[in-house]
């Protein structure tokens, strides 16, 4: 049986802050549309920060850094992901398409890509939007995105927590988009 031993924060190999800010990140934005929940947003934090993604825009009712309930779970995440507020998520979406990205509503629609056949693309700037605890992403935001994904789900409840279901997304963007970047090097 093969033994483990625990690593100690010292031995983690963590870059500093200043260090993450320069560094190259996944080209993957994270939008919350009307995120009411503070510590939702920051496990969104620091889930982005864990992955490297390049920033969050906050929108609408969602709440923004400095706060005591978002640094209590972003653990200091707010403080090396770059973020942006706008009053409007339609605004928000409006800027990521005029500066190139594709953009996808996490929700459950007709027509939308279950997340086991999502394929990102290595030339391509993309955003998630993540919608409020009880409504969902906005009709009018889901209107104006490329594209819909849904995570698929078998149980009596079809809905996760809006932290985990980022965490399950930008998980599995990071993995894809990694492996895809490892096949292009060899």
């Amino acid at each position: 049986m093969k033994h483990h031993i625990k690593l100690r924060n010292e031995e983690l190999n963590r870059v500093s802050v200043k260090e993450f800010k320069v560094q190259e990140k996944i080209p993957a934005t994270i939008v919350l549309d009307n995120v009411r929940s503070l510590n939702n947003i920051g496990s969104v934090f620091r889930t982005s920060d864990a992955l490297n993604i390049e920033q969050i825009y906050l929108c609408g009712i969602s709440a923004t850094p400095p706060h005591p309930e978002i640094h209590k779970t972003a653990l200091g995440a707010e403080e090396s992901v770059y973020w942006q507020y706008f009053t409007s998520t339609v605004e928000a979406i409006n800027k990521l398409q005029a500066e190139g990205h594709r953009v996808f509503a996490i929700e459950q629609t007709l027509g939308c890509i279950d997340l086991r056949d999502f394929t990102p693309s290595l030339n391509e700037r993309v955003a998630f939007v993540f919608g409020n605890e009880l409504k969902g992403v906005d009709q009018r935001v889901i209107d104006i995105c490329n594209e819909v994904i849904e995570v698929p789900q078998f149980g009596t409840k079809h809905s996760f927590n809006i932290s985990v279901t980022a965490g399950i997304v930008l998980w599995d963007y990071f993995s894809k988009f990694w492996q895809i970047k490892k096949g292009t090097r060899n």
